[in-house]
């Protein structure tokens, strides 16, 4: 089998450490790769090289108690930064033709495979992680489309597969997709979009069997209402536009496809029920009366309603002010919730402290099993229907949440609750103020550490053993739970892949004379961080230089913006690109998303970005947001600098309306090699000074003067 490369599946998957030989690694180059005759899909394999761990159990320390450079004894070449296998695997076959057999049972002739859950979420539990395990396909975000030709007599069926993901992710899906599919660019220019694709394939099959009804299949607990809507819209436009008599449906399947088969291949993942965890009053900075007093209030006055349904995961935990650990990296739990005002009524399997069922009494929570929403849902809005009442239902509830509303009345709205947890209160920002100093200290250590590893020492580190190091540096922190997504360690030409993350073996020796981007973040009781550098540690070209450059002008271009109340990241989103623009550059993927408080990393509704569907939802004051522009060149490079900021009033007026800006919370200086300071302005040179004088004085001064990190930040953090 081939050296594997483990391309971000979700961000949010740790992969345990307990087994991993601390001996000689060789470095295996590219061309020594039998890439050609790999059976095995990187979904695959990283899904049986992660161990299903719980995400507030203590981080298990290697065999030999700590994170070691592992040495080469190859006569080859030790850096193999340029690791990409760019051969195809070929596993996928045997998999979608279990598929197609599926399909046919349940006479459909497209079945779509969506990312999510049950619940939305944009990170899944390994059980939901369907769409990687059919398509090999390990990124956090796409769809996948299967075909079934309704024209072919053979025994075994055939058709097309198709994967559509975002700009983020084209590098990595046209490295794990083998020979069966299709990749659809999302955004791309004239590229359909996946819902135009699988329509249009039931198009053609439907005039292809004399224009009889064909049907698109979907689980409908895995899309959301909106998205089946939006779908729906689009086969009745494409129908009209093609003008042939097809006809096509759009229909659930209750059993998901894919978990019929998946035992067939792969031990069947089972959803975990882990253990609830409170959250004190001194990390939330509000009790849960004061959120359910909230919650009702904007129902009554905004929505006209007493009662509604939430499933979004993060929004539970907010609300309840606890925490779980049922998604790696996320602290959520698998639940519903349904509220009114009368009741509240909890569905979960997990098991809570004596604590958790005194919260639950005091404040006449139910709990039920998980399962019994179905249940339970019918029988509210029978109750509700039979007094005229309406219940508020979430825009990203599921098609099947819907299905079970009995006919009852109900309103889609955004919930409330998402936009509560985007505004921080006072409590909630110190603690990302704590959360970001215990994150500086153990950033410049491993900084610090590696470099002189790589220089000082000429050790062969590898990027799987930096991101473990990294891991130990933040262990010594206090209230550190774990990671808040999979570590982004990449040398190199990986860096150039966005959401790149190192395998457990054979993963490339950090190079001295490339790039180093290291995108990582912690989980602290008081808060989560989110925190991109990008390094060298010897003589970057004048190309990388200048490009790092241009990516720092945009990031200190959003810091420094002031701007009027109502603004929203889609305004802003062009002022961290125009440094690049200028130069015909630019980058795949957003500048900023919102950040939980102590919860999942990316965080609605706020964000920086060129998506249209953010001019609804303004900056207000209390967002935690990331900074983050970049610039990537395939098979050379990544650069990426991500800052997390808060939004602050000013005392700026025009009228009636404030103005708001941007304070940085992040306490890790930024690249002195790779800075070109005849680019910058006078004003970005005194922003960066000021910048890395604070961080000195926060950090700097309370290290071991004599000590290497204090070597290395003194260095870094000098005067541009």
């Amino acid at each position: 089998m081939s050296s594997k490369v483990v391309l971000k599946p979700s961000m949010f998957s740790l992969a345990s450490h307990s087994g991993q030989n601390n001996g000689p690694a060789k470095a295996i180059s590219r061309s020594s790769r039998p890439c050609s005759n790999c059976t095995c899909s990187p979904g695959l394999l990283s899904r049986q090289s992660r161990r299903s761990s719980v995400f507030l159990r203590q981080y298990s320390r290697r065999s030999s108690g700590t994170a070691v450079p592992r040495k080469s004894t190859s006569n080859e070449s030790i850096y193999s930064s340029d690791s990409l296998c760019n051969t195809k695997n070929m596993n996928t076959t045997k998999r979608l033709e279990s598929l197609r057999y599926s399909m046919k049972e349940n006479d459909l002739a497209v079945y779509i495979i969506p990312s999510e859950d049950e619940h939305q979420s944009e990170y899944v539990s390994l059980a939901d992680q369907r769409r990687s395990f059919i398509s090999g396909f390990t990124g956090s975000a796409g769809v996948a489309i299967i075909t079934r030709d309704l024209l072919n007599f053979n025994d075994s069926p055939e058709g097309k597969s198709a994967l559509s993901t975002d700009g983020r992710y084209f590098n990595q899906a046209s490295q794990e997709l083998d020979y069966n599919w299709l990749l659809l660019r999302q955004g791309a220019k004239n590229e359909p979009t996946w819902q135009e694709w699988a329509i249009n394939e039931a198009i053609e099959q439907s005039l292809g069997i004399g224009k009889k009804l064909v049907k698109i299949g979907i689980d409908p607990k895995v899309i959301s209402y909106k998205s089946v809507q939006l779908f729906e819209s689009t086969i009745k436009r494409k129908l009209e536009e093609s003008g042939s008599g097809a006809k096509v449906e759009l229909v659930a399947i209750k059993e998901n496809l894919v978990d019929k088969i998946w035992g067939d291949f792969e031990v069947l993942p089972i959803r975990p029920s882990n253990d609830l965890i409170k959250l004190d009053l001194k990390y939330s900075g509000e009790d849960f009366d004061n959120k359910l007093e909230r919650l009702l209030n904007e129902l009554k006055e905004k929505h006209q309603s007493t009662s509604i349904l939430i499933s979004s995961l993060d929004e539970i935990a907010w609300f309840l002010n606890l925490r779980g650990s049922d998604i790696e990296y996320n602290p959520v739990f698998f639940s519903y919730l349904i509220v009114n005002d009368k009741d509240i009524k909890l569905f979960s399997n997990n098991p809570y402290s004596p604590e958790i069922t005194e919260f639950f009494n005091k404040n006449s929570i139910k709990v039920l099993p998980y399962e019994e929403i179905w249940t339970e849902l019918s029988k509210t809005t029978n109750v509700l229907k039979e007094s005229s009442k309406t219940i508020s239902i979430p825009e990203n509830s599921s098609w099947e949440i819907i299905r079970n509303l009995n006919k009852c009345k109900f309103k889609q709205i955004h919930s409330p609750i998402d936009f509560f947890k985007s505004v921080k209160n006072p409590i909630e920002i110190k603690g990302f103020e704590k959360a970001h100093l215990k994150d500086g200290f153990a950033l410049i250590k491993f900084f610090s550490w590696l470099e002189n590893e790589l220089v000082k020492e000429d050790s062969l580190v590898d990027e799987y053993v930096a991101a473990s190091k990294l891991i130990d540096f933040r262990k010594e922190q206090e209230h550190y739970v774990g990671n808040s997504f999979e570590t982004i360690s990449a040398t190199g030409a990986n860096a150039a892949v966005i959401h790149y993350s190192p395998p457990t073996e054979n993963s490339s020796m950090i190079d001295p004379s490339k790039i180093y981007l290291n995108d990582s973040g912690s989980q602290f009781l008081e808060g989560t961080t989110d925190i991109t550098r990008t390094l060298h540690f010897t003589r970057p070209t004048e190309a990388e230089i200048d490009n790092y450059t241009r990516v720092l002008k945009g990031n200190l271009a959003i810091e420094q913006l002031v701007f009027p109340e109502g603004t929203n990241g889609y305004m802003i989103d062009i002022l961290a690109r125009q440094y690049l623009w200028k130069e015909g550059l630019d980058y795949r993927h957003g500048t900023g998303h919102g950040v939980g408080s102590y919860l999942n990393v990316h965080e609605g509704p706020v964000g920086i970005s060129f998506r249209q569907g953010l001019i609804q939802y303004p900056l207000q004051k209390g967002n935690i947001i990331t900074n983050e522009p970049g610039y990537y060149e395939d098979g050379k490079y990544g650069i990426r600098i991500e800052n997390d900021l808060v939004v602050e009033e000013t005392d700026l007026k025009f009228g009636d309306t404030r103005f708001l800006k941007f304070r940085n919370l992040t306490l890790v200086p930024y690249s002195r090699k790779l800075i070109n300071a005849k680019l910058l302005s006078e004003e970005e040179k005194k922003i960066v000074n000021k910048y890395h004088a604070r961080i000195w004085n926060l950090i700097g001064t309370k290290l071991d003067q004599n000590s290497i990190e204090a070597e290395w930040l003194r260095q870094e953090t000098q005067s541009l």
